[in-house]
């Protein structure tokens, strides 16, 4: 069910950008000022007043945001309440999974609000906030679960280690 609802909710949300941008009468420029096509950069080109169409943007992404992020939350929140009747290792192990989606989340999250859930603006901020959630995040996620492996945690000790001791004595 998560997955044909993440399917179902990803197809309606393409559907209402590609239907709210088709319509669009295009002339002038052709280059989009910004490191991938993305909609407000792809309104800019347009030869008419895409106020409209920003606010349907704002509105479809909104929805689709705030719809994902309460069901992260209320699954964080129940995960949280169920932890009560475990041991404290069985807490501890839980929570520190808990901690690396949780910091995954605010990574993804907090960039594309930014970006999306407010009016279109020319701040040029925007491409540099583009290129932190749609390359750094992806690449700091499987850092952030590496980090959480117990054998990668004894290697990194052992290199920090040998580094201080190596520089000791010399």
């Amino acid at each position: 069910m998560l997955v044909a609802g993440s399917w179902l909710g990803g197809f309606i949300h393409s559907i209402i950008q590609v239907l709210n941008t088709i319509q669009l009468p295009f002339c002038g420029l052709n280059v989009i000022d910004h490191y991938f096509c993305d909609l407000r950069p792809l309104f800019k080109l347009a030869c008419k007043d895409t106020f409209v169409e920003g606010i349907v943007v704002l509105a479809n992404s909104g929805l689709i945001s705030l719809f994902s992020l309460t069901i992260l939350v209320s699954s964080y929140v129940i995960i949280l309440f169920s932890l009560r009747n475990r041991s404290a290792e069985g807490r501890r192990k839980a929570l520190s999974t808990y901690a690396s989606h949780i910091t995954v989340v605010i990574l993804f999250f907090e960039p594309a609000i930014f970006i999306y859930m407010r009016p279109s603006s020319t701040f040029t901020g925007d491409k540099l906030v583009a290129v932190f959630y749609t390359v750094i995040t992806p690449m700091l996620n499987p850092i952030i679960y590496t980090l959480r492996n117990a054998e990668v945690k004894v290697a990194m000790r052992k290199l920090w280690g040998k580094n201080e001791n190596s520089g000791m004595g010399q």
